[in-house]
């Protein structure tokens, strides 16, 4: 019994030993976790205060950057078209055809009245009611058939001789030859550029003539300085600059509402200061019944002459507007001085006379005649060339 008992503790110690064995090999083969990759992500790893400091490495190369891309540069933009304007005498020639369609009816109605066999009472009425009835006035009027009265019993009654008398009497009418100087004066004296100052009421055309004069003083190679003093008109003013880029001219404007002197007064002195040939001053469109408008006027116009003196003084006139016109000259006159009309919409449903009744009443000459909507529809004022296009 003893000797089997030795032997079971024998076995029980070598098993004992067996379990032993295994449990460590299997601690020995136990695997410690990696270390996590230094990606350096948004994980705050503390440090030391005493160790030196660390540079932080770079993004791992799983990350690609993208380069910044440079803006593209801004797209210039493109350079205004310039116009080339008509010159002077092409235009005449086209405004005569144009004129003459439009205003051929008066000659014609006189030309068929002075060709009758018999001038009697009833056909000179006949004819002073014609007259009238295109703006011509009363008293030039009667002058008027009084010569043709005697020159018509003295020279003939033959149609060819009839037109002839015409035109030779209404040429005298429309162009008396009494100090008419039908020139624009566009320069000025001692260094100083010639200045236009351009009046008129609204809707007469005025803001259109004076970009339209800028073209003609272009085509002849003058440099000029546009004005824009109708500050009560923000339209007006962004017109006039419309028509200054089409010709390469300057335009000198202020905020709307801006002292319309003010704005003179600056246009000028720019023109003095680099040596134009021309400053042309758009105004606003004074109403001839409001005093304190054309005191305003009145004030524009010794402000502008303590730079330079004011060579020339425009009129615009609406020519369909018939006596209207005239009281609107009348005033517009005794305000500023006026020195030459610009008679507008011609080619429309306007009556030749009022040419001659403006001369009359102001003592001062048509100087240029607009035909049409067209940029280069304006051209200086020929009175032959006109008195035929009233005989067609």
């Amino acid at each position: 019994m003893e000797a089997l008992s030795l032997i079971i503790l024998a076995i029980a110690g070598v098993g004992v030993l067996l379990v032993g064995a295994v449990a460590g090999l299997v601690v020995t083969r136990r695997r410690k976790p990696a270390p996590l990759p230094d990606t350096h992500t948004d994980v705050i790893v503390p440090t030391d205060p005493d160790a030196p400091p660390v540079e932080v490495s770079s993004p791992p190369a799983t990350i690609e950057t993208v380069p910044e891309l440079e803006p593209e540069p801004a797209a210039e933009a493109p350079a205004p078209v310039l116009d080339k304007p008509e010159s002077t005498a092409s235009r005449l020639v086209r405004l005569r055809q144009r004129l003459a369609g439009s205003q051929g009816g008066l000659g014609r109605g006189l030309l068929a009245l002075l060709s009758r066999e018999r001038l009697d009472e009833d056909t000179w009425e006949s004819i002073e009611d014609v007259l009238i009835g295109a703006d011509i006035g009363v008293a030039p009027t009667q002058e008027l058939v009084d010569r043709l009265r005697t020159r018509m019993r003295v020279e003939g009654g033959t149609a060819a001789e009839a037109r002839t008398v015409l035109r030779e009497e209404l040429i005298n009418l429309v162009d008396p030859g009494e100090g008419l100087d039908r020139r624009l004066k566009v320069s000025g004296e001692d260094g100083r550029p010639g200045v236009v100052l351009v009046v008129g009421v609204n809707g007469a055309g005025k803001t259109t003539t004076v970009g339209k004069i800028a073209r003609i003083l272009v085509a002849e190679d003058r440099s000029v300085v546009l004005g824009a003093a109708d500050t009560f008109r923000a339209a007006a003013v962004e017109q006039l600059a419309t028509w200054g880029e089409r010709v390469d001219v300057d335009v000198v404007c202020g905020p709307e509402g801006t002292d319309p002197a003010s704005v003179a007064f600056d246009s000028v002195r720019q023109g003095v200061e680099t040596g134009v040939d021309t400053v042309i001053v758009d105004t606003a469109g004074r109403l001839q019944n409001k005093q304190g408008l054309m005191d305003e006027l009145g004030k524009v116009k010794r402000v502008i002459e303590k730079q330079a003196p004011v060579t020339e003084v425009l009129l615009v006139l609406d020519a369909t507007t018939g006596q209207n016109g005239m009281i609107q000259a009348r005033v517009f006159s005794d305000v500023v001085d006026v020195t030459g009309i610009v008679l507008t919409k011609l080619d429309g449903s306007a009556k030749g006379g009022i040419v001659v009744a403006v001369q009359r009443e102001l003592g001062v000459p048509v100087k240029l005649v607009g035909l049409g909507e067209g940029a280069d529809d304006l051209a200086p004022f020929d009175a032959g060339a006109f008195v035929d296009a009233l005989l067609g």
